[in-house]
C-alpha cells in the first residue's frame, strides 16, 4: 500500500508548529509578546492524537510491538541526554566552578534553575525517565517539559487499540463516553480528577475520531458548517469567560479545560477538512519531519534549550518580531541536524542492543 504522504506532511506541519510554540513558550518569555506566544497554539499537539487516530487499527501485537520500539528508542535517546547533562556538569565543575555553573543555568530563568549540580551521576533521574517519570535534564530544560505528550501518547495507544479490537462496532459509544467526561469534568471542575485521566478523556476523543474519518473525507457542503460551528465556539468562549480568557490559554492546557479545547477546534477541523481532498503527490522537506517526526520532537526538546544562549544577548538588539523570526530559523535549523545525530545515535544503539541479544542467547 503506498504510503499516505499527507499523513506526513500534517505531521511535518505540526512537529514545525510545536518549535515554534516552544520558541515562543520558553525562550520567547524573555521578548515575545503574550498575544502571539498564544495564537502560537493555535496548531498543537492534539493534531498528532488525531493523526495517530487516523493511522491506528486494531492489530494489537502490532501496536504493542510498534510501543516496544517507541520505548526503547526513548530509552536510548534519554540514556545519551542523562550523560550529556552529566558530563556537561563535570566539565563546568572541573574547569571551571560552582558558580559559573550556576550562572550558565540562570540564563534559562529562576523557574528552571539547576537542581542537581553534583560530581555523582544522579542515577535515580535515569531511572525515572525510563519509567516515564519528568524530573528535570538541568541542561536541557525543554526536553523533559514536553515529554507530557509522550506519556499520554502510551496510555492513549494501549486503550485505543483495545476499543478498536474488542469493541468495533461501539466506537461511537466511547467516543460519546469520553465526551461526556471531559464535559462533566469542565462543567463540574471540583470533580476534574488529578493524573492523567483528564488528558486521555479529551484526548481519546479526537484519537477515536481521528479513526472514525479514516479514509472518508468531509463533503464539501459540511465545510462551511463546520467552520461556523468553530466561530460560534469561539464566540461563546470570549462572551461567556471573557476576553482575559485569551492570555490563560496555556494554563487550561494542563490538563485540557474548556478555553483550551475550543481554542483546538480550529486546527482540528482543518486536519479533517484537508484529509482525503489536499494531495501530497512529492516528499519534501515537511514531509522528511514528519517521516521522523519522533526525532525532530526529541531534537526540538534540546535545540529550544540551546537557543535561549541566543536570544539572551541579542534580545535588546533587534525588534522583538525580527529576534523571533531568526530564533525560529535557527531552532529548525538545529532541530534538523540534532534529529539527523539522533536517528544515527539510535540505530547505533539497536546495533548494541542486538549484539548483546546475540551474546546471551549463546
Amino acid at each position: 500500500m503506498n504510503r499516505d504522504l499527507y499523513i506526513d506532511f500534517a505531521k511535518g506541519l505540526a512537529t514545525l508548529s510545536i518549535i515554534f510554540i516552544h520558541t515562543a513558550f520558553w525562550s520567547g518569555q524573555f521578548y515575545i509578546i503574550p498575544e502571539v506566544r498564544v495564537f502560537s497554539l493555535v496548531f498543537d499537539v492534539a493534531l498528532f492524537y488525531a493523526l495517530s487516530g487516523i493511522t491506528s487499527g486494531s492489530n494489537i501485537e502490532k501496536t504493542l510491538y510498534r510501543l516496544l520500539k517507541l520505548q526503547i528508542t526513548y530509552m536510548i535517546f534519554v540514556t545519551l541526554l542523562f550523560f550529556l547533562d552529566y558530563l556537561f556538569k563535570i566539565f563546568g565543575l572541573t574547569f571551571f566552578s560552582l558558580e559559573w555553573l550556576q550562572s550558565f543555568y540562570s540564563t534559562f530563568g529562576s523557574k528552571y534553575s539547576a537542581t542537581s549540580i553534583s560530581t555523582a551521576p544522579q542515577w535515580q533521574n535515569l531511572g525515572n525517565w525510563y519509567l516515564h517519570e519528568y524530573s528535570n535534564a538541568d541542561t536541557f530544560p525543554v526536553v523533559m517539559g514536553s515529554f507530557w505528550y509522550l506519556k499520554v501518547y502510551f496510555i492513549l495507544t494501549v486503550f485505543g487499540v483495545l476499543i478498536l479490537k474488542f469493541f468495533p462496532k461501539h466506537v461511537n459509544w466511547f467516543i460519546g463516553i469520553c465526551i461526556a467526561l471531559t464535559l462533566l469534568f469542565n462543567i463540574f471542575p471540583e470533580y476534574y480528577p488529578t493524573g492523567q485521566v483528564g488528558y486521555v478523556a479529551f484526548y481519546m476523543a479526537v484519537f477515536l475520531i481521528g479513526n472514525r474519518m479514516r479514509g472518508k473525507k468531509i463533503p464539501v457542503k459540511m465545510i462551511p458548517v463546520l467552520y461556523a460551528l468553530v466561530t460560534a465556539a469561539l464566540v461563546w468562549m470570549f462572551w461567556y469567560f471573557g476576553d482575559e480568557i485569551f492570555f490563560k490559554i496555556n494554563k487550561k492546557k494542563f490538563p485540557p479545560q474548556t478555553a483550551y479545547i475550543i481554542w483546538t477546534f480550529f486546527s482540528l477541523t482543518t486536519l479533517f477538512v484537508l484529509y482525503n481532498r489536499l494531495k501530497i503527490t512529492k516528499e519534501n522537506f515537511v514531509t522528511h519531519i514528519g517521516k521522523n517526526a519522533i526525532f525532530f520532537y526529541f531534537g526540538q526538546g534540546i535545540s529550544s534549550s540551546l537557543v535561549y544562549f541566543l536570544v539572551v544577548p541579542m534580545k535588546e538588539m533587534m525588534p522583538w518580531w525580527a529576534l523571533m523570526v531568526i530564533i525560529y530559523i535557527i531552532n529548525i535549523m538545529l532541530a534538523f541536524i540534532i534529529a539527523t545525530g539522533l536517528k544515527k545515535f539510535d540505530a547505533f544503539g539497536w546495533r548494541i542492543l542486538e549484539f548483546l541479544r546475540k551474546k546471551t542467547a549463546q
